[in-house]
C-alpha cells in the first residue's frame, strides 16, 4: 500500500511456549498430547520466522522448575525431547538451521547430552536461522553459574575484579555470542517472564497473546512483529534510530 511504512523485523525473538497442557485439557486430551502438538508447532514457527527475516529464535522448552511436575509428565517430556532431537537434526539439515541448547546440560541424562552435542556439532556451520532451545534452563541458575565462573577466575588470578564488566559477564552466560532479544512473546495470556533470560531481557519488548502455544500461528507471529513496530525503542531515554 502506498505510503505504508515497511515493517522493521526484530533480529532476535524469544518465545515462552506456554499452554500446551491447558490446550490439551480443553480438547479432552491428556497433557502430553499438548506437548507433542506444541513440539510440532515449534518446527512451523521456526520456518515461518526465518521466511519473515528473523535471524535468531530462542524458545523456552524446559525450565529448571519443570522438574517439579508429576513424574509421568516429566518422563513423557524427556521422551518427547529425545525424539525431538532427531527431528530437529533432520529439519536443521533441510533448512540450514544452526541449533544451540541453552541451560545446565549436566542435569540431563547422558543420552540426551550426547544427542545435543551431535546436533550442535552437525549444525554449527549452517547459515540459516539461529535456533536456541532452552532446556533445564533458569535465568537465576544461569547467572549464578556465571558468577561462580568469574569468582573462580579471580581467585585463580586469571582476571582481576576490575575486569568483570557487563560485556565480560555476558561472555560467561549460556547466550555468549548471541544478540539480546528484541522481542519476547509469551502465549496463553500469562504476563510474566518466569525466570527466562533475566539478564538478556533488560531492553526487550514484550508481547502477550491469549492463544495457547499449539494455536500460535504464522499470522499471530506477524501480529507480534507488527505490534513490535508500534513501540518506540528507547535506551536510556534515547530513541533507537
Amino acid at each position: 500500500m502506498s505510503g505504508q511504512r515497511e515493517l522493521v523485523m526484530p533480529n532476535h525473538v524469544a518465545i515462552i511456549l506456554d499452554g500446551n497442557g491447558r490446550w490439551a485439557k480443553s480438547k479432552g486430551m491428556p497433557r502430553n498430547y499438548g506437548h507433542v502438538q506444541g513440539a510440532k508447532n515449534v518446527e512451523v514457527i521456526c520456518e515461518e520466522a526465518y521466511k519473515m527475516g528473523i535471524q535468531y529464535l530462542t524458545v523456552y522448552a524446559f525450565s529448571t522448575e519443570n522438574w517439579n511436575r508429576p513424574k509421568d509428565e516429566v518422563d513423557a517430556l524427556m521422551k518427547l525431547l529425545r525424539n525431538y532431537m532427531k527431528t530437529c537434526l533432520t529439519t536443521a539439515k533441510k533448512n540450514r538451521m544452526c541449533v544451540r541448547v541453552l541451560g545446565d546440560k549436566t542435569g540431563l541424562d547422558e543420552d540426551i547430552r550426547n544427542r545435543i552435542a551431535q546436533l550442535e556439532e552437525a549444525t554449527k556451520d549452517n547459515d540459516g536461522l539461529h535456533f536456541q532451545i532452552a532446556l533445564n534452563y533458569g535465568g537465576r541458575d544461569e547467572i549464578i553459574r556465571a558468577v561462580k565462573k568469574a569468582a573462580g577466575r579471580v581467585a585463580n588470578g586469571e582476571i582481576a575484579e576490575a575486569d568483570i564488566t557487563e560485556d565480560y559477564f555476558s561472555s560467561l552466560l549460556d547466550t555468549c555470542g548471541l544478540p539480546e532479544p528484541d522481542l519476547l512473546i509469551r502465549t496463553c495470556n500469562e504476563q510474566r517472564i518466569s525466570n527466562f533470560l533475566l539478564w538478556q531481557l533488560a531492553y526487550t519488548e514484550f508481547y502477550f497473546t491469549p492463544l495457547a502455544w499449539p494455536d500460535f500461528s504464522k499470522e499471530e507471529l506477524a501480529k507480534a512483529v507488527e505490534a513490535y513496530n508500534h513501540r518506540d525503542r528507547r535506551y536510556g531515554r534515547i530513541e533507537e534510530e
